[in-house]
């Protein structure tokens, strides 16, 4: 059976460059697509684009099913007339250094209230609307209560709180306005996203999306339906997500997130997992799994965060995955299956039919194992690193003596560093998927690593030089990509 080999670059658009000190869905994005193209890659793989917390987390989302405003092209809000050369007078220049979550959202709500005041809704923004009532009713208004009476929604006044009908349907007048800008700025995010998709499509490239496995406690998603997960009366966690120690950190890991009751989602025919999945498939060409293990089993840690009274239980396993494809039989998924294996989540996998993940990272630990590129089977994804561990070359910097020297034995050298020849390794295994961070494409080290698995600071902040994407790197990267035969030109002739 023919296979067509693809290699893609791992790049979460809040890294891009920009003034308004966050990455954006505007000419930048354009920029990186023109590079993308120009190595013959076709795929752009991101980290989830819902709205992050203060510390810039794509984990701990406030809202699975809306888009971040940060990445709102504030360029494109000016070329549709929505902000004129008078409303970006005086806003500071935050091109320099990482990004700055705080920062960047003062900065984007105030242009982002500025174009509301000047927006006049369209045919295409009422059906927007409409067409994404479902979830975004809810969240408007999530996030207009939110607003007025803090973030958590357990402290709002109790009839709100626990949505009494009467009471809801008075905050919805009361608060109107504020709902449409919500709505306003959801329709931003997609009318600019597609934009960019639109842009990738022309160019042969795919979106690879990522959908994380938990919501935060505090969430839209909690406060709509607070049955299909595992809270008290009042909405407070009876226990969160985490992890026993494993490859990524030496401790149990309290990720806080929110857990789910899935006997009630079983109940639904997981309604809810259907529509996020279809909501997922609506914005991306491919999506990603996070943390795939907690469909066979999670880690649920108490709500006092004593992580070593964790405790395994059984997740809804191939069940799930029966329903979705009911519904939605071309979803393309991958399954991020790293870390702990077992034969109940490998099964599960398999039975869906979906493509694990292989990280060369964790191939010179010790024995033949898995991640060595010769044993890659076709159907999975090879990766050097993700977003969750240190740049290849940071890995180089720390790695034992007896990981180097297994290291330099299996890819034959590494006189000119470690990133390239990592890169050609992953590249020449027979997985239909290479993708390298770009990170490693630039041959960064530690200071360039996008997040560290258990610490609560200092992640999700680094930013893409301007100009770094030199033609040096750009023809680097289209050749080893044309040796391998994961170019445009060999997936119209697959051997």
């Amino acid at each position: 059976m023919s296979v067509v080999r693809r290699s893609g670059v791992l790049l979460h658009p809040t890294s891009l460059p920009g003034r308004f000190g966050v990455g954006e869905f505007g000419p930048a994005a354009d920029e990186w697509l023109d590079f993308l193209a120009a190595a013959e890659q076709s795929v752009w793989q991101m980290l989830p684009l819902n709205p992050v917390n203060r510390v810039g987390c794509p984990y701990q989302s406030y809202a699975a099913l809306a888009g971040s405003p940060l990445l709102i092209s504030v360029d494109r809000l000016r070329d549709a007339g929505l902000l004129s050369r008078a409303d970006l007078a005086g806003v500071p220049d935050l091109s320099a250094g990482p990004v700055d979550f705080a920062a960047a959202t003062a900065v984007k709500d105030q242009l982002l209230a500025r174009a509301f005041a000047n927006f006049t809704p369209t045919a295409d923004s009422d059906r927007f609307a409409r067409e994404h009532g479902w979830w975004l009713d809810d969240y408007a208004h999530y996030m207009a209560l939110r607003r007025r009476h803090g973030r958590t929604w357990t402290d709002w006044p109790v009839p709100l709180a626990l949505r009494f009908p009467d009471a809801l349907a008075r905050s919805a007048d009361d608060l109107a306005r504020e709902l449409d800008f919500f709505r306003f700025e959801q329709y931003l995010f997609a009318t600019h996203f597609a934009q960019v998709r639109a842009r990738a499509g022309k160019l042969g490239i795919e979106i690879v999306g990522d959908l994380p496995m938990y919501v935060s406690p505090k969430s839209a998603d909690v406060w709509a339906r607070p049955d299909l997960f595992q809270v008290d009366a009042a909405g407070r966690p009876t226990a969160l997500a985490g992890f026993p120690p494993d490859a990524y950190s030496r401790e149990s890991q309290v990720w806080g997130n929110a857990l789910y009751r899935w006997d009630a989602l079983a109940a639904e025919d997981y309604r809810w997992w259907v529509d996020r999945f279809r909501r997922m498939q609506d914005l991306c060409d491919t999506v990603r799994l996070d943390h795939f293990h907690g469909f066979h089993r999670y880690w649920a840690v108490p709500a006092s965060r004593d992580a070593a009274r964790g405790r395994w239980e059984d997740g809804p396993g191939a069940d799930l995955f029966t329903a979705v494809r009911k519904e939605l039989p071309d979803l393309d998924l991958i399954a991020e299956d790293v870390g702990p294996q077992s034969a109940g989540m490998q099964r599960i996998r398999a039975e869906a039919g979906i493509p694990g993940m292989r990280l060369l990272q964790f191939a010179f630990s010790g024995e033949e194992n898995q991640y060595l590129p010769h044993r890659y089977p076709v159907d999975c994804v090879a990766y050097t690193g993700t977003h969750d561990n240190d740049t290849m070359a940071g890995w180089w910097h720390s790695a034992t003596v007896d990981q180097r020297e297994r290291a330099e034995r299996y890819l034959g050298g590494v006189a000119d560093g470690i990133c390239w020849p990592a890169a050609r390794a992953v590249f020449a295994s027979v997985a239909y998927l290479a993708v390298l961070p770009v990170q490693d494409v630039l041959q960064l080290g530690s200071e360039a690593r996008m997040n560290t698995p258990g610490r609560t600071e200092g992640n999700w902040q680094w930013r893409l030089e301007p100009r770094s994407l030199t033609p040096g790197v750009e023809f680097r990267l289209r050749r080893l990509t044309e040796l391998y035969g994961r170019d445009r030109a060999a997936q119209r002739y697959p051997g």
